[in-house]
């Protein structure tokens, strides 16, 4: 019996994503009986009744060095293109397009309208193959963003800043979503940790970047030549996108064909398929939207953006409103960036190792609220830079915890998009709020925004701790109805099943039980 007719089990009848099921004949056959399991070409199986631990591993490996690299520098870059405004504010900007008032707050609102407003985009991932949909989406991002040191005016930016946004949400929100069809739950936490730590580590490249460009003496305008030069990079991935994108991984080139099958059986362990694009189930979509624990993920999501937001595009100000020369700022913003982009890292890894995401968000929570209290309340200029070290360490960290903690949650490949959909939709919205809360007039020591970026950065550890209490409730009654894990384990010994998993595992199985 090949490997993955040991896997064709009824799957349960709260699988609902369809899948497309291949006949022994190598014909398609009704995606809907894709639930009744699944049958594969025995040519192509191992005679082999489990996975082969170290094949696993191997298939595993690859997807660590060729898929979670290139997502992680598009997403470097995405987060480069649009966050680089707040060095280019310091350096010109400001002056040569008179933006007097609330012009430069609404350069920032701009873009999170159309962000918010482009989120359902999500699902392009689900319904396009996404090497085309990557390689669409990075190209478009990458003309505006170079496109915006073509500018001449207030409303010539505006109209960058409108379409950034629109083509940027195609992108980073439905990665954490694109990771979930390569890794299992238990392995995917990290991999989004390594993919959103770009973000921070975006910003230490933002500010070595301009210190390097702004502190020469350019014909053009240095902060014309900022964006040129971070822009530029964009244009260029999107051929690497197309080519080196797999669509899933059953159909990564880099995979032997042996390693292949064990990645199909993988897909089949997690959703009771292998085929996972090119539908949406519309009765998932709808029961996520009803699901608590996807609005309480927002709300997090909402509050870790208010200051996720703000910090990138005001901390140059910030900096030299604390004294520092306008080239000094610049590199002054790397090092912040650079001890959040390895927290980052360690934080979703220990969530992974312990499966507990709750008190590593609520720990990371309070580290970000004591340095927003510290830059609103310190006197001297060597604390209040301290506390941009806490706060930078605290709310990117937080993000990278709370996606996968939505893909965790979510029983299907369809809820898995909603959920992550939902969380931008509402989550996203936090910017809106956050780049209006650091008006001119509220310099140098900007006590109201720091004050609103605590408060909320602690609310978020509070909905933490109140969503594991949820999660907690719901496990039990998950144990009364199909027995603990530890029972199913010991009732499987004694029936001689040795199977190490069943189909659809993460599909809402027997097994499932929700990440704390």
């Amino acid at each position: 019996m090949g490997l993955l007719d040991r896997f064709a089990r009824p799957a349960p009848a709260t699988a609902t994503d369809p899948v497309e099921d291949v006949g022994k004949d190598g014909s398609e056959s009704d995606p809907e009986k894709a639930g009744h399991g699944l049958q594969v070409d025995m040519a192509i199986t191992p005679h082999n009744p489990h996975i082969d631990p170290e094949i696993e591993k191997s298939v595993v490996r690859k997807l660590d060095w060729k898929v979670t690299p290139l997502v992680t520098v598009l997403y470097l870059l995405s987060f480069l293109d649009r966050s680089n405004i707040g060095n280019a504010k310091i350096a010109g900007m400001q002056k040569d397009l008179s933006l007097t008032g609330n012009r430069y707050n609404w350069l920032l609102t701009i873009f999170y309208i159309t962000y918010i407003l482009f989120e359902v985009q999500v699902l392009m991932w689900k319904i396009v193959p996404p090497h085309l949909w990557a390689a669409f989406i990075v190209f478009a991002w990458g003309l505006i963003a170079t496109l915006q040191a073509a500018t001449t005016n207030f409303q010539g930016m505006m109209a960058c800043r409108f379409f950034l946004g629109a083509m940027e949400a195609g992108f980073g929100p439905g990665i954490p979503y694109l990771l979930s069809f390569f890794y299992l739950r238990h392995e995917v936490g990290y991999r989004i940790g390594i993919f959103l730590a770009a973000a921070p580590l975006a910003n230490t490249f933002a500010g070595a970047l301009a210190y390097g460009i702004t502190s020469g003496h350019s014909h053009l305008a240095n902060w014309r030549l900022l964006f040129l030069v971070e822009g530029l990079p964009t244009i260029v991935m999107a051929p690497v996108a197309f080519f080196f994108l797999p669509d899933t991984p059953a159909k990564a080139r880099f995979l032997t064909e042996e390693e292949k099958v064990v990645a199909k059986a993988r897909g089949v362990r997690q959703v009771g398929g292998i085929e996972r694009v090119g539908s949406v189930d519309w009765k998932d979509v709808r029961a996520t939207l009803l699901d608590l624990k996807a609005w309480f993920t927002a709300l997090m999501y909402f509050s870790c953006n208010v200051s996720f937001a703000s910090l990138p595009v005001f901390l140059p100000t910030i900096l030299t409103d604390m004294g520092f020369n306008a080239i000094d700022s610049q590199g002054l913003t790397a090092p912040p960036y650079f001890i959040s982009w390895l927290v980052t890292i360690l934080s979703t890894y220990i969530a992974d190792r312990l499966q507990q995401r709750a008190y590593v968000i609520t720990f990371l929570s309070i580290t970000g609220g004591i340095g927003y209290i510290l830059l609103a309340a310190a006197p001297t200029v060597g604390v209040r830079y301290f506390g941009v070290f806490l706060a930078a360490s605290g709310v990117f960290p937080c993000i990278a915890n709370i996606l996968p903690w939505v893909t965790n949650n979510q029983g299907s490949d369809t809820r898995r998009g909603t959920g992550i959909m939902m969380l931008n939709l509402i989550g996203q919205c936090g910017p809106l709020l956050g780049t209006n809360v650091f008006p001119a007039t509220d310099a140098p020591r900007y006590v109201r925004g720091q004050s609103i970026c605590a408060a909320f950065i602690f609310f978020n550890g509070f909905l933490a701790l109140a969503l594991r209490a949820l999660l907690v409730r719901e496990n039990r009654k998950l144990d009364r109805e199909h027995g603990t894990n530890a029972e199913q384990k010991a009732e499987r010994e004694r029936s001689h099943d040795n199977m190490e998993s069943h189909v659809a595992e993460e599909n809402y199985g027997p097994s499932f039980r929700y990440i704390l």
